[in-house]
């Protein structure tokens, strides 16, 4: 049996930065636990302080597919390149046309620009291609 895993992000702005994520991956906010309507209420029933609540945010997958996100609250910027990152896969099978994956590839770039993304650039070696991007807080991730 394979291991459940997260992909956790460090962040200056949780609420926002999850914002960004749920957008770009069409993922959605997990329900709160049985026995509260909100996460707040949630939060409140813990005594997690008021000034904590925006700690940490999580998204899923909504057809569980996907690892879940998790978003946590960090004092530093980030101030160097990711050892991990994203790629989203976009562009369909490696068997279809270039011309057709890159298409398909610059128009999500585009989109993710409209979310608050930033393209770095393209990269096209051999018969693949992908577009280096950042989010809002600076990691990279590539759409291919």
């Amino acid at each position: 049996m394979a291991t459940q895993f997260q992909v956790t992000f460090d962040s200056n702005d949780p609420s926002e930065l999850t914002e960004f994520w749920a957008a770009a991956l069409g993922y959605e906010f997990p329900q709160p636990p049985p026995g509260h309507d909100s996460w707040d209420n949630w939060a409140t029933a813990i005594n997690i302080r008021r000034e904590e609540w925006d700690n940490a945010r999580a998204l899923v997958d909504p057809d569980g597919n996907g690892p879940r996100i998790f978003i946590q609250k960090v004092p530093e910027r980030k101030t160097a390149k990711n050892r991990v990152h994203l790629d989203l896969r976009i562009g369909g099978a490696p068997e279809a046309p270039l011309a057709t994956r890159k298409e398909l590839i610059l128009a999500e770039a585009d989109r993710l620009e409209a979310l608050g993304a930033t393209r770095i650039g393209p990269i096209e070696e051999r018969d693949s291609y992908h577009i280096v991007m950042r989010d809002p807080e600076g990691n990279e991730f590539c759409v291919d």
